[in-house]
């Protein structure tokens, strides 16, 4: 078995912007081979994350995508998952390295959602619901997320004020975040005031809709002693992937079990424990994500996920020292659906090789969780373990 690396990441602007996916891509691309061979002389196969052809009217992305980069006759394959597109297309090239099938994989991901406006992505979005039970009634992603934010507030002593809390937080961490789309601080009163978009769920309780694009370049650690330096690699310990149930009805509502289940998996096949991570990218598209999946990751006892937006030291007794969302999360750095899972690989990425902004450097980070989801909840969540 290989041990796969990263060792290259890039990132293209995240936010409304005027450049076709196309065009953000060649950003990220550009980033992330500064310094590197051209790859065409190095990458052996390609996967594009891409949640919804809807918004530029476009399929094909994986040829697409190869073809701009210059690459010619390798694999290449768009990947969906809805908001997990971006992290099962890094799971893909992981497992092709892994295996020794290939020594150098692209993983890429990319989503131009302003192209269809704020109905276009609404409707694209409820694409990744049960079409016979869920979307026929008129259902949206921030409908779906109330309905685990009420009964999360309902079961546990978590109020409004706690979740706008992880809103203030991660707007906070992504003030000082270069890639964010929003790089500025918000109050409580601020979340606290705003609209209500799906209570208990306002507008600062939410993720926006973004455009953006991210690449990470996964190679064996043979390649990667070749390309770049010891302390510039990131080394993949494990991978865990899970597909519950697309509806949210027959769930748990307050428990995620395929973020259970997928990070078991990553973190067996790292060998760590959940206490061992230092950093983690969670998917809070609404604010109670955070919640919810600090619990289900093993972070935090139930019912007190709420308390990630504390300092470690003033968090209840079962909570682990974890840093989360230190890029700003979904929530401020931006949520360019089929990128996302890879945005949160650049973070930890940053983190682990000591190059995020001194702001918001985790000291000594060794390890690190990243957790992305498709559809609500437990629809597809995929887990990877990095670590230094």
């Amino acid at each position: 078995m290989a041990d796969p690396r990263i060792v290259a990441v890039g990132s293209s602007p995240i936010g409304a912007t005027d450049l076709t996916g196309r065009d953000l891509f060649t950003a990220a691309l550009t980033e992330a081979f500064d310094g590197l061979p051209d790859p065409a002389e190095l990458v052996d196969a390609i996967y594009v994350g891409n949640q919804s052809e809807t918004y530029e009217h476009q399929i094909m992305y994986g040829t697409l995508i190869a073809e701009w980069a210059g690459l010619r006759n390798v694999p290449a394959e768009r990947v969906e998952g809805c908001a997990a597109a971006g992290a099962l297309a890094l799971k893909h090239a992981v497992e092709d390295v892994r295996s020794g099938t290939r020594d150098a994989v692209l993983a890429c991901g990319v989503e131009k959602m302003t192209a269809g406006g704020t109905a276009g992505a609404t409707n694209a979005l409820s694409a990744a619901f049960d079409r016979a039970l869920e979307q026929r009634s008129g259902i949206t992603a921030p409908s779906q997320y109330a309905l685990l934010a009420q009964r999360y507030l309902h079961e546990t002593d978590a109020t409004e004020e706690e979740l706008a809390h992880i809103a203030v937080k991660n707007h906070r961490n992504a003030a000082s975040n270069p890639r964010a789309q929003y790089q500025q601080e918000i109050d409580l009163e601020t979340v606290l005031e705003s609209n209500y978009i799906a209570p208990p769920l306002k507008l600062f309780d939410c993720a926006p809709i973004s455009d953006g694009s991210a690449v990470v370049l996964v190679t064996s650690a043979e390649l990667a002693a070749d390309l770049v330096a010891r302390d510039e690699q990131v080394r993949v310990g494990g991978v865990g992937a899970a597909a519950n149930n697309i509806a949210v009805a027959e769930r748990d509502l307050t428990f995620v079990e395929g973020a259970n289940v997928a990070a078991s998996r990553a973190f067996d096949q790292a060998g760590l424990e959940p206490e061992a991570v230092d950093v983690a990218e969670v998917h809070d598209a609404f604010t109670v994500c955070e919640a919810l999946l600090s619990e289900a990751v093993g972070f935090a006892p139930h019912g007190l996920g709420y308390e990630s937006a504390l300092e470690p030291d003033e968090r209840s007794d079962g909570w682990t020292d974890v840093r989360l969302s230190t890029s700003g999360g979904l929530k401020a750095r931006g949520h360019p659906i089929g990128a996302t899972g890879l945005m949160q690989a650049i973070e930890a990425y940053e983190q682990l090789t000591d190059t995020a902004t001194d702001e918001r450097q985790v000291p000594d980070a060794e390890a690190a969780l990243l957790v992305n989801e498709g559809g609500v909840a437990d629809a597809v969540t995929v887990a990877h373990v990095l670590t230094n």
